[in-house]
C-alpha cells in the first residue's frame, strides 16, 4: 500500500491548475470506480512540479485536501477497521492507574451560553462520568481544558470559561477552581503540587492562538503561529498534569495542541469518548441488517463524501432535510419553486443514484410537502406534492403527511439507524412535524431493539428539544466529528492515544 502523505490546500489548488481537472469531475469518477486514479501524464506533471511529493495512487480530492482511498473494497476495511481500531484498540480511563496522579482532561466544554448562564450543559453532563471517576480513583488533582467559541486567538470576555465553572460546579457539587489562563508560569504553579480533590477549570484554549496553530486578526488578515511557540504552549499544558485523558469527542476531528497529548507517556480516552467510538462502530462495522441512514441537510455538496462512504454500507437510506429537492430536480424534474436547490452538487446526483442501484442500496424521498410563501416562522402555509410540483415564490420547509408515512416503513423494518440532520425546518412550529415524526418512529425503533443513533449537531438539537435524548440508543455529542467518522475518516484526536 502506498505511504500516505499530507496534502496541503496549495498543493491541492495547484494540482487542479496544472492537470486542468476540477472537484465534481474528480468526484464523478470516483464514485462510479470506488477511486480516482490520475493518468500518467498528470501524475507525471505533478511530480514534476513538485517533487517532494509522494502521490498515492489513488487518491480522492474532497473540498480543500485530498482523502486517501485504495480501492471500493479497500475503502470499506480502511473506514471500518479504522473505527474499531480507534474504539478497542486505544487505551481508556479505566485501564489507568489514576491514584496520586494530576489528571489532565480534555473536555469538550462548548456550550451555549447567554447573560453569563449555560443554556444547555449536555456536554457538561456529558463529562462528568470521566470527572467522577478520577475521583473515585483518589486522582490528587483533575485539570479541565476546553474551548468555548471562536475567539480567534485573542482574550475575549464574551468567550471565558467562568460561567462553565459555574455549572459545573452546580452539577457536580463540588468546588471548582477557576483559573484565569490555560498555560503560563502562574498556571503551572496553580496545577504543580494542589491539595488532593483538587478541581481546576483552564480559561478559554482559543484565548491563544497556538492551540489551532493559526487564526484571523481583527483585519481578517490571517495568522500562522510559529513552530516554537506551538511546542512552548504544548509544553505548558504538559506540566499541568502526569496523565493526559480525552474526552472531547466534539473536538476529535482537530489536530489542535490541546487535543494530542503531546509530551504525555500516558494518553487514554475519556468514558465519553470511548462511548461514542464503541457506538458509531456498531453502525459501521459488520451491523446488523437492515441498516438504515436519515439524512438531511442543506447542500448536497456538503454530504457528498457521507453520502459516498454510506452507499458502501447501509441497505436503505432516507434523504429528507434541504437536500432533497435538489435530488427530486434531478431525479424526478420536479419543479421546486424557491426551495433549496444546490446547483453544484446537482452535477453529482445521478451518479449517486447509480452507484446506490449497483449496490442495491433502496433510496426513499419525499413525495409531498408542506410550503412556505417566506422563509419565517410565521409564513403562509400550503402543501404540494411531486405531480404538482412546488409554486413559483413558494418553498418547501417540510416533508407532508404520506411522505411521513412512506419513511416509517424502513424504519420499522431497520435493525441499525443512523440519523444525520432534520427533514425539514424543525425550529419553525409549522414546519416541524415531519422531523418530529421522524422522531417518534426512531424512538418505537429502539424500544424494538433496534440499535440506534444520533449524528450529533442539529438531530441532536431535535432530540433535546423532544426530551427522547434517554428514549435513543445514543445520541453523539459531536457534529463535525460524528460527519467525520461517518464520512470514514481518522480522528486526529483519537489516532494521538496511547494503544491499549
Amino acid at each position: 500500500m502506498s505511504k500516505l502523505m499530507p496534502f496541503t490546500t496549495k498543493r491541492y489548488v495547484d494540482y487542479l491548475q496544472k492537470t486542468k481537472l476540477n472537484f465534481f469531475t474528480i468526484a464523478r469518477r470516483s464514485i462510479k470506480s470506488g477511486c480516482y486514479c490520475p493518468t500518467n501524464k498528470q501524475y507525471q506533471v505533478f511530480r514534476k512540479f513538485n517533487r517532494r511529493l509522494l502521490l498515492p495512487k489513488c487518491i480522492l480530492p474532497l473540498k480543500n485536501f485530498y482523502q486517501p482511498l485504495f480501492s471500493l473494497n479497500h475503502t470499506r476495511n480502511i473506514s471500518s477497521v479504522s473505527i474499531q481500531s480507534m474504539a478497542l484498540n486505544k487505551l481508556s480511563i479505566d485501564k489507568v492507574d489514576l491514584a496520586g496522579k494530576r489528571v489532565l482532561i480534555r473536555v469538550d466544554f462548548n456550550v451555549p451560553i447567554k447573560d453569563d448562564k449555560v443554556v444547555n450543559n449536555q456536554r457538561i453532563v456529558a463529562a462528568l462520568e470521566s470527572i467522577k471517576y478520577a475521583l473515585d480513583q483518589k486522582a490528587k488533582s483533575i485539570v479541565l481544558m476546553s474551548h468555548l467559541g471562536r475567539p480567534n486567538g485573542i482574550k475575549n470576555i464574551k468567550y471565558t470559561l467562568k460561567p462553565v465553572a459555574n455549572e459545573l460546579e452546580k452539577v457536580l457539587g463540588l468546588k471548582i477552581k477557576f483559573l484565569s489562563d490555560c498555560v503560563g508560569p502562574e498556571i503551572e504553579h496553580a496545577c504543580a503540587d494542589p491539595e488532593p480533590g483538587s478541581i481546576f477549570l483552564l480559561e478559554n484554549l482559543r484565548f491563544h492562538v497556538e492551540e489551532e496553530g493559526k487564526s484571523i486578526d481583527s483585519d481578517g488578515k490571517k495568522i500562522v503561529a510559529s513552530k516554537d511557540e506551538v511546542s512552548k504552549f504544548r509544553m505548558s499544558l504538559n506540566k499541568l498534569g502526569d496523565v493526559y485523558i480525552n474526552d472531547a469527542f466534539g473536538t476529535a476531528h482537530r489536530a489542535h495542541s490541546s487535543m494530542l497529548g503531546e509530551g504525555f507517556d500516558i494518553r487514554a480516552s475519556g468514558f465519553l469518548l470511548k462511548k461514542e467510538l464503541l457506538y458509531f462502530a456498531k453502525a459501521l462495522d459488520n451491523p446488523e441488517r437492515p441498516f438504515l441512514a436519515i439524512l438531511g441537510g442543506a447542500k448536497v455538496a456538503d454530504k457528498i463524501q457521507l453520502i459516498n462512504n454510506l452507499l458502501d454500507k447501509v441497505n436503505e437510506m432516507i434523504i429528507g432535510g434541504g437536500m432533497a429537492y435538489t435530488f427530486l430536480k434531478v431525479v424526478k424534474n420536479m419543479k421546486i419553486g424557491n426551495s433549496l436547490f444546490d446547483e453544484e452538487g446537482a452535477k453529482i446526483v445521478n451518479d449517486l443514484m447509480t452507484k446506490a442501484e449497483k449496490n442495491n442500496v433502496k433510496i426513499h424521498l419525499p413525495v409531498d410537502f408542506i410550503t412556505a410563501d417566506k422563509f419565517d416562522e410565521n409564513a403562509s402555509v400550503g402543501s404540494a406534492n411531486l405531480d404538482s410540483g412546488i409554486p413559483d415564490g413558494w418553498m418547501s420547509l417540510d416533508i407532508g403527511p404520506k411522505t411521513r408515512e412512506l419513511f416509517a416503513e424502513p424504519i420499522k423494518r431497520a435493525k441499525v439507524i443512523i440519523w444525520n440532520g432534520p427533514a425539514g425546518v424543525f425550529e419553525f412550529d409549522n414546519f416541524s412535524k415531519g422531523t418530529k415524526s421522524l422522531m417518534n418512529n426512531v424512538v418505537e425503533a429502539t424500544k424494538r431493539n433496534a440499535i440506534t443513533i444520533i449524528g450529533g449537531g442539529d438531530t441532536a438539537t431535535c432530540a433535546a428539544k423532544w426530551k427522547t435524548e434517554d428514549q435513543l440508543s445514543h445520541v453523539s455529542t459531536g457534529g463535525g466529528a460524528s460527519l467525520e467518522l461517518l464520512e470514514g475518516k481518522i480522528l486526529p484526536g483519537v489516532a494521538a492515544l496511547s494503544p491499549a
